[in-house]
């Protein structure tokens, strides 16, 4: 059955054969039961790619364009490990990164196939520039 982002949010309650873990998990096996019994771990609590680009799919239907680029952004980092994405949000702080560790950060993204976020960074290095917040250096 073809993905209808209108008639099939939310995606839990009319689809949840759409929705699972990073494992692959069903959505209905996720309960607090198998959490208390060990079968899954705060890793498989976690939204996938796949669950996340649905979403923005959903959120651009409902003529939500911001909110759905945030959701494809999201679905890229979700693959991008978590110490990196925390040195990346530490960057973006104003006056943290110069102009060129930004473009570092940007190319380091690019190598996760996160070529929107890298845009992003790039595009908030360019604001950060006019507005005098980039680090000295």
């Amino acid at each position: 059955m073809a993905f209808d982002p209108i008639g099939d949010y939310p995606l839990g309650t009319r689809r949840p054969d759409l929705v699972t873990t990073p494992s692959g998990v069903p959505l209905g096996d996720v309960t607090l039961d198998a959490i208390r019994a060990g079968t899954l771990d705060a890793d498989e609590i976690r939204a996938t790619p796949a669950t996340l680009r649905l979403q923005a799919q959903v959120a651009l239907a409902a003529g939500r364009t911001q909110l759905a680029e945030s959701l494809e952004r999201a679905a890229e980092l979700a693959a991008v490990p978590d110490d990196l994405l925390l040195e990346i949000y530490t960057a973006l702080r104003p006056r943290r990164a110069t102009a060129a560790e930004l473009e570092a950060w940007a190319s380091r993204l690019e190598g996760h196939d996160a070529a929107k976020t890298a845009a992003f960074v790039r595009e908030a290095g360019a604001a950060y520039a006019e507005r005098g917040l980039l680090a000295d250096g």
